[in-house]
């Protein structure tokens, strides 16, 4: 089994802007409640089968923070506009192979959207590090 860390982005990927691309805010209701059921039937399903380790979804906001030395208090700029409009929310799973982890990506893509048609948004699919080697001489 190998973890992948599935990036749901709202911008991006090879042709920049997924098919459809209408901002959630302009969605009506019932087609935001609908690509939620999509996502948690979908997490509910790779929880059966052993392979859900988590997923959120992300709130707009968000602030840099970096270590500015001992003693300092953390140095903070932000929010920006671009993090919010680059991840929308993310998956993190653990299956048998590269395959099925791009499986699970197209799955997500296809989550409904305006008028019930998939997204085809673009997800990011990264494999965790594994520990590295240890090394003895």
């Amino acid at each position: 089994m190998a973890k992948y860390l599935l990036l749901k982005h709202y911008r991006g990927g090879p042709e920049r802007m997924p098919i459809g691309d209408v901002p959630m805010d302009q969605w009506a209701p019932q087609e935001v409640t609908d690509h939620i059921q999509f996502m948690r039937d979908l997490a509910d399903e790779l929880e059966k089968n052993g392979e859900l380790v988590d997923a959120q979804a992300l709130s707009p906001e968000g602030t840099f923070v970096r270590y500015d030395g001992e003693g300092k208090p953390p140095v903070t700029d932000g929010p920006f506009a671009e993090t919010k409009d680059l991840i929308a929310g993310w998956m993190a799973i653990d299956v048998d192979s590269q395959e099925r982890a791009y499986e699970v990506a197209a799955i997500l893509s296809s989550a409904p959207g305006p008028g019930g048609q998939p997204l085809h948004e673009w997800l990011e699919v990264r494999p965790f590090m594994d520990e590295p080697p240890t090394v003895t001489e």
